[in-house]
């Protein structure tokens, strides 16, 4: 009797534990794009404090996504620089984010079509265009160094962000440049999905979408939040 009551007693907890750790894992109810952003800060936060809780990376939550699909509730395009990691910079986990990576984070059509993917199809309601200080890629572009083959049209695509960066900043040469056209380069690469695509400028235009720009410290593992395009009115209507 004594051994039985300990059995139940086991299974109990077992139960009560794998119950627990699916509560935990379940997904978090539909989030707005400003809570996606709060989500996002905070998340970041606890990273560069050093208490990540590192969310969602149970077997039930890997059991679940593979069971009940993916519903992440942001679309992020960053570079893919291995200093920029963004599951861990955002302290995020299992089927939270949907990422588009590429050298650079120049947006080409690759990029919208894997955008238009998340924002449309998954419905993330906010998409993040993640640049980040010390680009190597945004870099070549501004010391216009010597590339070959299939990176010289990749570091081209940022040569329009380099000719406003100079033109902003006339003052600045070299590497002194680079932070601007870093920054420039978030935004041309918003310029070019409005420019290009009309599945992501109806989602804005119908308000399922926020578009932000973001830029990371490689060193302070912050995320600086630029905001939305400043001329994304006059961008929707081109």
């Amino acid at each position: 009797m004594k051994k039985s009551l300990i059995s139940v007693a086991v299974l109990l907890i077992w139960a009560l534990t794998v119950r627990g750790l699916a509560l935990a894992d379940d997904p978090a109810p539909a989030v707005t794009a400003d809570q996606a952003i709060e989500r996002l800060t905070a998340g970041n936060l606890r990273y560069v404090e050093g208490r990540s809780v590192h969310p969602n990376q149970s077997d039930a939550r890997r059991e679940q996504t593979a069971a009940q699909g993916q519903h992440p509730y942001a679309t992020i395009l960053s570079c893919s620089d291995s200093r920029v990691p963004l599951e861990v910079l955002f302290d995020q986990g299992i089927g939270d984010i949907f990422v588009v990576r590429v050298a650079g984070n120049v947006c080409g059509v690759d990029e919208m079509g894997s955008i238009e993917y998340g924002v449309e199809h998954v419905g993330t309601p906010l998409l993040v265009i993640l640049g980040h200080t010390e680009c190597g890629a945004v870099t070549a572009a501004v010391t216009d160094a010597h590339v070959h083959g299939s990176i010289k049209p990749l570091i081209d695509r940022i040569a329009p962000a380099v000719a406003r960066a100079k033109a902003a900043h006339p003052d600045l040469h070299g590497k002194e440049l680079v932070p601007s056209a870093t920054e420039a380069n978030v935004w041309n690469s918003i310029e070019e999905l409005f420019a290009h695509s009309e599945i992501t400028r109806h989602c804005v235009e119908s308000g399922k979408l926020k578009i932000v720009g973001a830029i990371y410290d490689v060193k302070s593992g912050k995320v600086r939040w630029l905001g939305e395009h400043p001329r994304q009115s006059e961008l929707l209507k081109k």
